[in-house]
């Protein structure tokens, strides 16, 4: 294969210093707004974004989740709480997620603190999933090894008899993260590689500064 020949040119319409919102949250918001609604079919999901986790030894791992909720100023996933992203959180609750829009030729980064939600929000959310998204979450250990995918089926198996015709309990180690974002950059790609690139900082206040391509 040929990498050198895959080369996307991008669209000649990048990011106005008028378009710029003081706090970068709303920008975020139009952002995924139109990403949404741009989305070029249900394959694609607008909401994925690659999230980065690490230890306290600096071991990083990264994989694809789901953006959930955005509220104030904050944005949420779930997963289970002991699975390896889970136990790299509680050693050290820093992380950072990628939006990649290619249809757009938008891309955002976002790095921040994370905290988990309230139990009450994982339960909200938790009850709102399709059954069998709840009756997988409650069966799958994620993360841990298993003998065979017979194992895995034998649990969900056993636990919709468990719960048939009942509510599904939330989980103790599942629920969800709220990351609080610390840096915010906007990526817009421009023609001969010339991107737009917009920093926001917040150091007790938001800062923004355009950044080379």
């Amino acid at each position: 294969m040929d990498f050198q020949a895959i080369r996307k040119e991008y669209e000649n319409h990048g990011i106005l210093d008028s378009e710029l919102t003081s706090n970068p949250m709303p920008l975020f918001r139009q952002w995924y707004n139109l990403a949404v609604e741009k989305c070029p079919g249900p394959w694609f999901e607008p909401n994925a974004m690659s999230l980065a986790t690490s230890d306290l030894n600096g071991n990083v791992t990264n994989r694809i989740v789901l953006l959930k909720q955005i509220e104030d100023d904050t944005i949420s996933f779930f997963t289970n709480y002991e699975s390896e992203k889970g136990r790299q959180l509680s050693e050290n609750p820093q992380a950072s997620v990628v939006f990649n829009w290619p249809y757009l030729g938008r891309q955002i980064r976002i790095r921040g603190s994370v905290v988990r939600t309230s139990r009450e929000i994982s339960e909200t959310y938790f009850h709102s999933r399709p059954r069998g998204s709840q009756i997988g979450a409650s069966a799958s250990l994620q993360s841990s090894i298993v003998s065979s995918r017979n194992e895995l089926d034998e649990r969900k198996t056993a636990l919709q008899e468990k719960h048939r015709d009942q509510e599904i309990p939330l989980p103790d180690n599942w629920g969800g993260y709220s990351i609080n974002p610390s840096q915010i950059e906007f990526w817009q790609g421009r023609l001969d590689r010339m991107h737009d690139r917009i920093l926001y900082k917040d150091d007790n206040g938001w800062t923004s500064m355009r950044l080379s391509p």
